[in-house]
């Protein structure tokens, strides 16, 4: 059995693999790496009833694995490029060898994974610590689930300036409810839920615009969104807004948020 652990910079997740096959996944939370990195790989043997002596070895990839000097409980343990175990991962979980990935996290990170080649396209710091870190400074509160109860309440045009505030007509493709301008209007009756609504707004916009010139320039028409940010239901209607105006379509793999960590446990097999 390969243990796969995805130590991110507030999230870790981790993923059993056994005949290269996804088992089980966990869930942890902790702000230091090593903390967290033996957190879930406890947590990952007491809920499934396995031993130390059924880990062949450990694959550790993401923002904290660099702080893993040492081997885990004496288990060989191996770090991984984390562009590589996104495009494993996102290729197994889509079933697709030959892809572009949005990975949403507190970043962005965008991957063309193919058969035998996995490169960084780019990507953007605008992420879920964009929302975070904002809100923490606008509306006084930087817990995300609260944001996003906030949001769903808002109001865009109390906050964002739209082709309609400035055309008469629509423009081309773009229809007169489309976005001209991220918080260029900002009433100053917007409340906080408005405002928590245009913070996620201005997120995924650019996360799903950054993602249509990245599918483009592959000439596909599918991007297939990882991460933490693939499971937001908010910013999955976003995305779907921007599929209508560019034809291009946003997928979500079952178990999505843990494409990065099966990544770092499949790549154990693609290295023998």
């Amino acid at each position: 059995m390969i243990i796969g652990i995805d130590i991110g910079s507030t999230t870790t997740k981790a993923v059993s693999i056994v005949a290269g096959e996804k088992i089980q996944k966990i869930k942890t939370k902790a702000m230091d790496a090593v903390t967290s990195a033996t957190g879930a790989f406890g947590k990952m043997l007491m809920e499934n009833d396995y031993k130390i002596g059924d880990i062949k070895r450990i694959m550790i990839t993401g923002a904290g694995a660099s702080k893993i000097k040492n081997d885990l409980f004496g288990i060989p343990t191996q770090r991984v490029d984390e562009i590589q175990s996104i495009g494993i991962g996102g290729m197994f979980l889509s079933g697709e060898d030959d892809i572009v990935i949005t990975n949403i996290g507190t970043g962005t990170a965008i991957i063309d994974a193919r058969k035998g080649s996995i490169s960084h396209m780019g990507g953007s710091g605008v992420g879920g610590g964009t929302i975070l870190g904002l809100a923490k400074k606008l509306i006084s509160t930087s817990d995300f689930n609260g944001i996003m109860e906030q949001a769903e309440l808002g109001n865009l045009n109390q906050v964002d300036l739209n082709m309609e505030d400035i055309m008469d007509m629509d423009l081309s493709f773009l229809n007169r409810e489309a976005t001209a301008s991220n918080f260029g209007k900002m009433l100053d009756t917007a409340r906080n839920e408005d405002i928590a609504m245009g913070l996620v707004n201005m997120v995924f916009q650019v996360i799903g615009m950054l993602s249509v010139f990245a599918a483009k320039s592959k000439r596909t028409d599918r991007v297939i969104v990882t991460g933490n940010g693939s499971h937001n239901p908010i910013g999955k209607k976003i995305l779907d807004a921007i599929t209508v105006m560019y034809a291009v379509h946003f997928e979500y793999p079952v178990d999505a948020e843990y494409t990065t960590a099966i990544g770092a446990g499949l790549s154990y097999n693609r290295e023998m």
